[in-house]
Parts: structure tokens; sequence; C-alpha cells
């Protein structure tokens, strides 16, 4: 099974147990203190080898991340879950399987992602025209990453799954260019 399949497998599960009705734990909530040890363990190297070495225990590691997670305040079910991950040595896996349990529950939810590209960055104005457009263009709701891109002239450049909406100057060039050679 490859990593990509296994942290998929892994997301599953805790978008199970989180947006299960009556939840002890909300989807956001879960991704939240999840991130903040993520954070933590990505900010002490020895605490990565620690936990990722097979020389240390199981039991000893679930003490750390035990101790870890009362000083974080992490719910149950995040603690249990990152004991799952040790005890089965994933630990390593975390962002990757917290990048899936993202795209998991969004899609569960009937949200979709937007990518959003623009050569300067956004007004909050320009942002929320750009996410009612695209939600009526789509049919769904979205949740829009904004970033800047200094090789648009102008416009703006938006990729929601595989579908590519082009409102930049440079796509509209290269389509007057395309235009214009075929007119030949």
């Amino acid at each position: 099974m490859t990593l990509s399949a296994v942290a998929t497998r892994y997301a599953k599960a805790l978008a199970d147990v989180t947006t299960a009705s009556g939840a002890a734990l909300k989807p956001a909530d879960a991704l939240t203190q999840l991130r903040t040890f993520e954070a933590a363990l990505n900010a002490s190297h020895e605490l990565q080898n620690a936990l990722s070495t097979p020389a240390v225990p199981a039991g000893r590691k679930r003490a750390v991340v035990g101790r870890l997670a009362d000083l974080l305040k992490l719910s149950q079910i995040a603690r249990n879950f990152l004991f799952v991950l040790i005890d089965h040595r994933r630990i390593g896996q975390l962002g990757p399987i917290l990048t899936d349990f993202e795209l998991i529950v969004d899609e569960r939810l009937g949200f979709a992602r937007a990518e959003v590209s623009s050569p300067t960055e956004l007004t909050e104005t320009q942002r929320s025209a750009i996410n009612s457009e695209l939600e009526r263009l789509t049919g769904k709701r979205l949740r829009m990453r904004f970033a800047v891109d200094p090789s648009l002239i102008g416009g703006v450049v938006a990729r929601i799954g595989s579908t590519v909406y082009d409102g930049s100057v440079r796509g509209q060039l290269q389509t007057l260019g395309r235009r214009l050679s075929t007119e030949r």
C-alpha cells in the first residue's frame, strides 16, 4: 500500500469518528488540536526522533505523547488518534494524514477547494466577490485559498479540482493569440 493510501485510510477513520452524529469532537476542532501537536512535533528534532525510531518502545512513545497531549489540552479523541498512529508506526505520516482529513471532511460537508492566484494581494471585498462568482459558476460551496503570483499581469486564475478558470490578462492574451493564429 502506498504512503498516500495509508494516509487516506487513517484520515477517513478520523473523519468517520468526528463527523458521526453526536460526535464528541467536531472535525475543525480535531484538525486544530492535531495541527497544534504537529507543530510541536516539527519544532523538536529530538521528539521526532524519539517518536519515529523503532528503538523506543511503543509504551514510552505513548507516555511522551500523553504528556504532550496534557500540555496542549488535546481531547481524548485526538489523543487516542495519536496513540493509534504511534502503535502502527505512522506518526511520521501525521502531516499527510491531516491534509487528507481536511479534504475528506470538506467533501463530506459539501465543500470544494478553490485555489485562487492573483498578481497582488486581494482585498476582502474582491475575495468575497470572487467567492460568490465561483460558487455561482460551480454550484458548490467553496473553501478558498488565495495566493499571489507575480507572473500574472492582471486578473485572477482559479483552480477547482481539475477545472481552471483563467480570468488573467495573460490567459486572455494567450486565447487571443490562438484565435489569431487559427484565422489565417
